[in-house]
């Protein structure tokens, strides 16, 4: 899964990068309003982690045109701005939390996993049915009556297509969603990730709709689905 992080301090930002990279994230980092008004356009990241007090562009400014354009991208806020206002504002513009520092990193991906149930319309930490469920707690993934843990790149996998059930992803498509800017990416690593999920739980827990790319479809198990791509 793909962080948007908009942080200036130069601390605090590495220090957020080891934090998520080491949670499987991976991470985009900009320290500035302006490149964060740019990067936040991206449709491939699943969270914004967004300081307010940033140059160029406060982090209030650069949220606000961002709903005002209809990006509906979560958005955690951190900062050391604690008084009352200051969250009332951030969360009515579009904030999805608010975390004021200093934070422990657990209570941070505490928030990102809380924020992304929410969005899925889930109140457990959970995205599929009764067909095909991932925990997003756990990081494990069920299917055709199995549980399996998954890498890190197969989680951001899997959680991409059950986040959009149904929805066809191209291999660019999914290269966005898991890598971030400046990554090295095999012309077969999207192949690999997928033959790795099928090698757990067979070929139907990812179809492949020949000549468009790959979907995961809660409820409707695939049935005779080519290995090939």
């Amino acid at each position: 899964m793909r962080v948007l992080l908009v942080e200036d301090d130069l601390q605090i930002g590495q220090s957020l990068m080891r934090a998520l990279k080491d949670a499987s994230y991976s991470v985009d980092w900009v320290r500035d309003g302006l490149a964060g008004r740019q990067a936040i356009s991206d449709t491939g990241y699943t969270v914004v982690l967004l300081d307010l007090g940033l140059p160029g562009v406060s982090g209030v400014e650069l949220l606000r045109s961002a709903r005002a354009d209809g990006n509906t991208v979560p958005v955690l806020i951190l900062t050391a701005r604690d008084d009352l206002d200051s969250r009332i504002e951030g969360l009515d513009i579009g904030a999805d939390d608010y975390l004021l520092k200093p934070f422990e990193v657990g209570e941070l991906l505490a928030r990102i996993r809380a924020v992304l149930r929410r969005k899925a319309g889930y109140a457990v930490s959970r995205l599929g049915d009764d067909t095909i469920s991932l925990n997003l707690d756990q990081r494990t993934l069920t299917f055709g009556g199995k549980e399996s843990p998954l890498s890190a790149r197969e989680f951001a996998l899997m959680h991409a297509f059950l986040e959009h059930p149904g929805t066809i992803f191209s291999r660019s498509q999914i290269e966005d969603k898991l890598y971030g800017w400046g990554k090295e990416v095999e012309s077969n690593a999207v192949d690999v990730l997928i033959h790795s999920v099928r090698k757990k739980f067979g070929q139907g827990v990812i179809r492949n709709v020949r000549g468009l790319g790959w979907t995961v479809m809660p409820g409707h198990p695939a049935q005779g689905v080519s290995a090939s791509d």
